[in-house]
Order: structure tokens, then sequence, then C-alpha cells
């Protein structure tokens, strides 16, 4: 078999080659720890932990599509989290008026970030570099560099809280069904365009693993005390990311702006206002992102979201989100998200020295990038 056969097979296999991946370090990690790391209280803590890098990795696969990045997500995550507390804990405001203004702020940094990229000119790379700088110096004004503790009870909820057990299973009869839909509409849409259809096995296969995969998810989870509120907020950008990935003009435009822009550009888009609203996009999973980790710390913290945009540019790229822009999957994404949350809870667990678990992680994002470039030689 060729070198070429062998990236085409790798290329269209490569989300299952990384729950392989998953797998078998969910395999190693639970030999370490006696069964530990498997049990349904530490997969539902791992669960929430990947959320807040989950909901980071549902932005960021919008902007590296686009051929952009974005360096300051970790510390506008930060500041928004702090300003949430401030709210909270300070002026004592009401938990939704609270939520609203935090989301409008991160909405407008995001917005600054987009124009000085597509407006000023600046490079998104210096762009992001500023802003992380920046960003964390008005978290240390505006906390004095004090922790902001303890947020309200309400506030807690955000990220402490479980969908009670028997919610749970209702909802993963619902996605089972939904995904049945979904494969009979492709169906039916290939065939009323006259294009080839799969055997009808392979689909029935996809959709009992996927019931397979759900039952797993809420049986586990319901284990300990139920789906976390942040897995579900997760589970929703999952569906809104990917319908706008895949199903509406903005998210072809934001292909077309990655893969040429040039030539997007002279076919009429506005490219400026499409990576406008990516970076007005990413600043508001920064607001959520930083909302649910306050909450989950039940404090606003100087130094939250410190190297969370490597861990997220890392989940992105060990996802199949190319560097070079243009191709990507939200999916994608947040397997990845799983895989360096599973190596931070792991490593952890073994109490494994955090030099040791920074080399680990920086030699898995290089790896990824490396397949990347090694799979996608014809590229430009």
């Amino acid at each position: 078999m060729n070198t070429t056969k062998l990236k085409q097979i790798f290329t269209q296999y490569k989300i299952l080659a990384l729950l392989l991946a998953t797998a078998a370090i969910w395999a190693f990690f639970s030999f370490k720890t006696d069964g530990d790391f498997t049990s349904a209280r530490n997969l539902s803590n791992l669960m929430r932990q990947m959320s807040i890098t989950g909901i980071l990795a549902c932005g960021m696969v919008f902007v590296i599509v686009a051929g952009e990045i974005d360096l300051s997500i970790g510390s506008l995550l930060g500041l928004l989290g702090g300003v949430a507390a401030i709210l909270d804990v300070t002026h004592h405001m009401a938990l939704p008026l609270g939520i609203g203004l935090v989301l409008l702020a991160g909405l407008a940094f995001g917005f600054l970030n987009g124009f000085l990229t597509a407006y000023a000119g600046i490079p998104s790379f210096i762009v992001g570099l500023g802003g992380m700088l920046a960003y964390r110096g008005i978290l240390l004004g505006v906390t004095h560099g004090e922790t902001i503790s303890p947020v309200s009870d309400d506030m807690q909820v955000l990220a402490q809280g479980y969908l009670p057990p028997a919610l749970g299973i209702a909802l993963g009869v619902g996605l089972f069904a939904l995904a049945a839909v979904l494969a009979l509409r492709s169906r039916a849409a290939l065939a009323r365009h006259n294009l080839p259809v799969p055997a009808a096995w392979r689909g029935i296969v996809r959709v009992l693993v996927t019931g397979v995969v759900l039952a797993a998810f809420v049986s586990t989870l319901n284990g300990y005390e139920g789906i976390p509120y942040p897995v579900l907020v997760l589970l929703v950008l999952l569906g809104v990311f990917s319908y706008i990935a895949n199903q509406t003009v903005f998210g072809r435009r934001i292909y077309a702006v990655g893969s040429n822009m040039e030539a997007t550009r002279l076919s009429g888009i506005n490219v400026r206002a499409v990576k406008l609203w990516i970076f007005g996009i990413m600043g508001l999973m920064c607001a959520l992102a930083g909302l649910i980790n306050t909450a989950r710390l039940a404090a606003g913290s100087p130094s939250a979201g410190t190297s969370a945009e490597l861990d997220v540019i890392a989940a992105c790229f060990i996802g199949g989100t190319s560097m070079r822009g243009g191709a990507g999957t939200v999916h994608g994404a947040l397997v990845g998200a799983l895989v360096m949350a599973s190596l931070d809870n792991g490593m952890s667990m073994l109490d494994v020295d955090t030099y040791w678990q920074m080399i680990v992680k920086g030699l898995i994002l290089t790896l990824a990038v490396w397949i990347d470039v090694a799979t996608r030689t014809g590229r430009r």
C-alpha cells in the first residue's frame, strides 16, 4: 500500500483513530490507578473538567479554520470570570443580570480583537499576545491580586449541579432518536440528488454504535449523581456549532476564508465581517467558560485561565483542525479536549511531576501538528 493511500485512509478515519487512542489512555490510567480513573465519580469530574476546554475549543475551531489564532482566551476567561465573581460577591447582583453582563462583555472584547485583526490590519497573533498581557493586567487590577470568594450558591450550581438521572435517561433516548432521524434524512438527501447512497447496514451500524456510546455515557454519569450541567452546555454547543459549520452560509464562508481568503474576497464575500464575527463568538465562549470556571471553583481567581489557550489550541490540532486553516470540525476538537483532560486527570492521579505533564502535552501537540503536515502535503 503506497504512502498516498495510507494518508487517505488516515484522514478518513482520523476521529476513529483518536477515539481508539483515548480508549487506550483510559485503559492505561485505569490499570495504573486500580480502576479509580474509570470510576463514575472520576469520570464525572473529568467531563466537568474538559467542558471548559471544550467550550473554548468550539470557538477556537472557527478562528483557526478561518486562518487566524487567538492567544488571549486564557486571560480573557480569567478576566470575565473575575468580573462575574465581583458582580456576585461584591455587588450582590442578580444572577441572570450578572450572567447577561458578562456575556455581553465577552462579546465586546471578542469584537475588539476581531476589529483590530480584520479592520486595523494587525496580525491576530500580535492582537492575541497583546490581549494576553492586557487582559491579565486588568484582571489583577480589578481583583487587586486577591481571590474573590465565595460566590453565591446559585452561581455554584452552574458548574456543580447535576441533571436528575431520569432526565439524563430521557436525554440519551432523545439524542439516539435524533441520530436515527439525521441518518435517515442524510440517506434521503443523497437519493434525492442522485448521489451514491451507502449500504443500509453502514447507517444502521453507525446509529447502533451511537446508541451504545450514549447508553454508556448516561449510565456512567448517572452512576454518580447525574450529568453535570457544564456537560449539558457543551452538548448544546456541539449541536449549535456543528449546525453552523455544516448547514449555514456563514459556516461555509468561514471555511472558504481559511481555504483561500483572496478568492473568497473576490467572490464578493465580506471577509473582514466574517473574521469580526468569529472573534466575537470566541469572546462569547470565553465569557461562558469564565462563568463556569468561577462557579466550579466557587471563586474568582487572578490566576484563572493561565495557559488555557495552550490546551485549547492543542485540543483543536489534536482533533484534526488544520493549522493552515480551511479544515476542522467541532466534534474533533471536543475529542481533542477529552484527550487533553484525560492526560491532565490521569497524570495528576498518578502524582506525575508538573514538568513531566508539560513535556508530555508538548510532545502530543507537536505530534498532532506533524500529522497535519504529513497528511496535507498537497495543501497551500
